[in-house]
């Protein structure tokens, strides 16, 4: 077993506590090649692609890795922005405004699933700074074994190869978290304040493949209380509002309705104007705004829409920013009450 080098202990230095906040993660730039990089990592993840490894990696290898990233490149580059990524901008920014919020007790992080910075590489990083006490926050609001649990996957292989491990704690989910739920609310209120109010308020989340609810997921579920939350919190009525996924891939059957086929659909029948919120991403992404943002939009408005309206993500919201502290609080407990521990 070959282990990462140990930081040398400082003597009187405080132990301190520190939060990882860790995002799916982004190519490093809108290229061929740093897409089909970015892919391969991705689509290599047991957790993500649930296909034998001897069936599923020669696809990958052959096929997808050779087709898909020139055209996932176009659709990066549609939304590239002069600072990079927009996932990436906006979950430093999440960072370093959390970072602000909760003051120098507690040292925020942030790290990427696939892409960089690399979990392990922070977690590194965070260790050498003396930080003994660490929360790892996965900024995914529904459970899912391909994220939330593929981060902790990937958490666990730097503590396997760490000789002197930190103490971990593990946001799991957020999704009915009363401060999450009334930063989501904030935002359409906000919005529909500037621009009024819609016919329909779709509320669209990344899809999965139906057989990961059989399997154990609670992802579905935890949309859905999600959506119906937001919905009570803005006081809709059943029929102005929709819950939909998005992001489907391959041929399996996916959790539905999709919300390309609920966008075509309220546009045959004659809703005016559609706003779409995505309250499974708090950051700006590929997802919200070339999916949602350009391909939903001309899905909606080709099928006779004539409106059409994507709410941005939390992103750097106050009230965000402050749930993001909250729940931070609740996670990190005693080690914000009893101090930090003195090291040798």
């Amino acid at each position: 077993m070959r282990y990462f080098p140990e930081p040398q202990p400082r003597q009187g230095v405080h132990a301190r506590s520190a939060i990882l906040l860790i995002n799916l993660g982004t190519p490093d730039s809108p290229t061929p090649r740093a897409v089909r990089r970015y892919l391969r990592q991705f689509l290599s993840d047991p957790r993500v692609i649930e296909i034998p490894r001897a069936i599923w990696l020669p696809i990958l290898h052959a096929f997808v890795l050779n087709t898909r990233p020139a055209r996932s490149a176009k659709k990066y580059a549609a939304i590239w922005t002069p600072d990079g990524s927009p996932l990436r901008v906006h979950t430093q920014a999440q960072a370093r405004l959390l970072g602000e919020r909760l003051g120098p007790q507690v040292r925020v992080e942030f790290a990427m699933r696939y892409g960089e910075p690399a979990i392990p590489a922070a977690l590194a990083r965070l260790k050498a700074e003396g930080c003994e006490r660490v929360l790892l926050f996965p900024l995914y609001p529904q459970y899912a074994a391909s994220t939330t649990g593929s981060a902790l996957d990937q958490a666990a292989d730097f503590l396997r190869k760490t000789r002197n491990v930190p103490e971990i704690r593990l946001v799991k989910e957020f999704h009915d978290h009363p401060a999450y739920i009334g930063a989501l609310a904030g935002r359409v209120r906000d919005h529909w304040h500037r621009s009024g109010r819609p016919d329909k308020l779709v509320m669209s989340f990344h899809g999965l493949p139906q057989y990961t609810v059989a399997r154990g997921d609670p992802y579905s579920q935890e949309c859905h209380q999600t959506a119906r939350l937001v919905a009570e919190r803005l006081g809709l009525a059943e029929g102005e509002w929709q819950t939909a996924f998005q992001s489907r891939f391959g041929r399996t059957a996916w959790l539905e309705p999709y919300t390309a086929s609920i966008l075509s659909d309220f546009a045959h029948k004659g809703v005016r104007r559609v706003d779409v919120l995505c309250p499974g991403f708090v950051a700006d992404c590929l997802e919200t705004l070339e999916e949602i943002g350009i391909e939903g939009r001309e899905t909606y408005l080709d099928a006779g829409g004539k409106e059409f309206h994507l709410l941005s993500c939390l992103n750097e919201r106050s009230d965000w920013i402050e749930a993001l502290a909250v729940i931070a609080r609740q996670h990190l407990a005693d080690w914000l009450s009893t101090g930090p521990a003195q090291t040798s």
